[in-house]
């Protein structure tokens, strides 16, 4: 189940989860699983990757292709 849009966006963007990590100050292996949906950064740590790509917490986690 996807729960972010982490990569997404970052793509968008045109950033990489080396730059995401660096900023981040976390290893690459722990941004890659958020990234993948692996792993899910704790609420901090959401919080600060939607700051730093400047975009809301909302259309981080939201799938805007998802139809209701």
């Amino acid at each position: 189940m996807k729960m972010n849009r982490i990569k997404e966006v970052l793509q968008e963007k045109g950033l990489t989860q080396v730059w995401l990590a660096g900023e981040l100050d976390k290893s690459f292996k722990m941004v890659n699983a958020y990234a993948c949906n692996r792993k899910q950064p704790s609420l901090e740590t959401l919080f600060r990757i939607a700051d730093l790509l400047r975009i809301k917490v909302k259309d981080l986690i939201t799938d805007n292709n998802i139809r209701k």
